[in-house]
């Protein structure tokens, strides 16, 4: 046993032993149906304190030879079917990819650590396996494989991470999606492996329209599908909670509750009584969602408050809002009086760089949790109190002064419009005076070259200079328009 190939169950074992444990085992039920299958890449993602990490290390000590875990099973649900078939059956690698990027000299490191970390491991476990000038992990793998025959289940945990912390690095992106598509999108990916799990807060990263692992079944925020129930805690889990802990379950619903997703559910009804035939029938519920570690946060502080968005950077948030891209901001604030917006989840390339509309934005918002999704509808909503606390505080706080901070050239210039990527209307610098005089405005925006600041937005397009300039005299504006 080591630290990524086959773990021990210590992990799990610390996330049972506080006793507060609610019971989400029926993941394995999932991941054991699908192993070994065409379904077999499982991607899960969901917001920060939602527990991901729980069910990565939950399913690494199910898996992993090197736990001896019976005894962590055999009193949950998962302990209802035929569970020990696969308990501690298979060679398992953990890769907790915020881990190894915190341990990492340099986040440009992060892919070559992942594949020498865990190819020094896997000599240690297979000696004489795998060849000495061995640096591709697929290839350690291979060879492993060819040796003994194993095939392994493979945990990745914060999968998104280096697209979070290396945004802006193309390069790093690009070598780490190539590890995962040598891993999971080759002719060898049937033999090597018998089942994969990701978590992560973004879903996988898209080129155009198509996942760059596009074997993975992904489940998001936007689309749970059959892990709906298992993303956060559910109405009846929350509601046992409160009832064991003496809380106001009406108050919690105001402060937690308004994550939704629209559930089918199979019921099996009453066939030909002759026969003993049964036709199973289709509906559709709304699954309720709340944030775990918000009702654990109530648990022990018995205080309703907010809890999860602090442990989320609230600065992001704020900077998205004093943008005010394509009016959201003004879109933010109808939601916050209870509206709706309506919007197009298809073009965000699920990552938080590629931001081409509004709606990408609100996107990106519904994966970190500050947004829920109607899915029948399109439409995004502020869900709670806990999150409506956090909105109208980024709203009142916003004092984000752009212009100053991308300023080139010789001085600043007053306003600054940029088009869409995909418009053809021209920029926007504009000069705003007073008591003074529309030429002098457009002379200052050319002496001072508030041109320069363009180039910080890699934009080459037309540009229009505008002079506005108000008379405290007569009481009226001049403008003049230069192209």
């Amino acid at each position: 046993m080591g630290f990524y190939v086959n773990p021990p169950a210590d992990g799990f074992a610390e996330v049972l032993a506080n006793g507060m444990y609610v019971d989400k085992s029926k993941l394995i039920a999932y991941t054991n149906k699908v192993l070994g299958t065409s379904d077999k890449l499982t991607a899960s993602t969901r917001p920060r304190r939602f527990g991901k990490s729980f069910a990565a290390k939950m399913l690494a000590a199910y898996y992993s030879k090197g736990a001896d875990s019976k005894a962590l099973f055999e009193n949950l649900k998962i302990a209802e079917t035929d569970y020990e078939k696969h308990l501690n059956k298979y060679d398992v690698l953990f890769i907790d990819v915020a881990s190894f990027i915190a341990m990492s000299e340099n986040v440009r490191d992060t892919v070559a650590d992942i594949q020498s970390e865990v190819i020094a491991e896997l000599k240690e476990t297979y000696p004489g396996c795998i060849r000495e000038n061995t640096r591709s992990l697929l290839k350690a793998l291979m060879q492993v494989h060819a040796s003994t025959g194993n095939k392994f289940f493979v945990v990745i945990d914060e999968w998104d991470a280096l697209f979070r912390e290396a945004k802006d690095d193309e390069e790093v992106q690009k070598a780490y999606i190539q590890l995962l598509r040598s891993m999971f999108k080759s002719s060898q990916t049937p033999q090597i492996f018998v089942g994969a799990y990701m978590t992560g807060i973004l879903p996988i990263k898209k080129y155009g329209t198509q996942s760059a692992l596009t074997d993975f079944k992904e489940y998001t925020m936007l689309e749970p599908g059959p892990l709906a129930s298992l993303i956060g805690f559910t109405e009846d889990e929350v509601k046992n909670l409160c009832d064991a802990n003496h809380l106001d379950f009406t108050e919690t619903q105001k402060w937690y509750d308004g994550y939704q997703f629209d559930t089918v559910v199979m019921e099996k009804m009453s066939g030909n009584q002759e026969t003993g035939s049964a036709k199973p029938k289709q509906h559709n519920i709304i699954q309720h969602i709340y944030c775990p570690n918000s009702i654990m946060e109530l648990i022990e502080r018995k205080k309703f408050g907010s809890y999860w968005t602090k442990t989320e950077t609230y600065e992001s948030l704020r900077d998205y809002i004093d943008l005010n891209y394509d009016g959201l901001k003004d879109a933010l604030v109808d939601m916050l009086g209870g509206k709706r917006c309506r919007i197009d989840v298809e073009t965000f390339q699920n990552d938080m760089t590629s931001i081409g509309s509004r709606d990408d934005i609100f996107t990106l918002l519904v994966h970190l949790g500050y947004l829920a999704y109607d899915s029948n509808r399109k439409e995004v909503f502020i869900p709670n109190e806990e999150v409506r606390g956090e909105f109208i505080r980024a709203v009142k706080e916003g004092k984000r002064q752009e212009f100053e901070e991308l300023a080139s050239g010789r001085g600043y210039s007053d306003i600054l419009f940029l088009p869409r990527p995909t418009s053809r209307k021209p920029a926007l610098l504009i000069e705003l005076k007073w008591d003074k005089s529309v030429e002098k405005a457009i002379t200052q925006i050319v002496d001072k070259q508030y041109r320069e600041i363009l180039k910080k937005f890699d934009y080459e397009g037309k540009v229009l200079l505008i002079g506005i300039n108000y008379s405290t005299k007569t009481g009226k504006h001049t403008c003049k328009i230069e192209g």
